[in-house]
Parts: structure tokens; C-alpha cells; sequence
């Protein structure tokens, strides 16, 4: 494996659900439009990060991994 994970179980099942949901508004809500582009891209990064338990913002700001 080519990292850590550094995001806890009860943080990755919250990220996948509201990466869901943000990713579900931005589809259905705004469709094709820019705001909604982006929205259905922020919803895909929390569920990316969330189903992979790690996050590149977070170690970047200095998160530790998890032991």
C-alpha cells in the first residue's frame, strides 16, 4: 500500500454519506451547470477519500496516520 490511512471509521462512513448527498444535489438539483459540476465533483472527492480512508488535504496540514 502506497499510504496510510489517516481517517478514522465513523469519519469515512460521514465523508462517503455526505459525498453522497452533495454529489446527489449537484446531479439532480443543478444538473450541467458549472455550480453543479463542481458540486458533483466535491461529493466525488468526499466519497473518494471516505471509501480509501485517506485524505491529502488532511496530510498535508499535518494529520497523522492512524496506528
Amino acid at each position: 500500500m502506497l499510504y496510510r490511512k489517516n481517517l478514522g471509521s465513523t469519519e469515512s462512513r460521514l465523508r462517503v454519506a455526505g459525498g453522497a448527498l452533495t454529489l446527489a444535489a449537484g446531479l439532480i438539483g443543478l444538473g450541467l451547470t458549472p455550480l453543479g459540476l463542481t458540486l458533483m465533483a466535491v461529493g466525488a472527492t468526499g466519497v473518494v477519500t471516505g471509501l480509501f480512508g485517506y485524505c491529502p488535504a488532511c496530510a498535508m496540514v499535518g494529520r497523522k496516520p492512524l496506528s
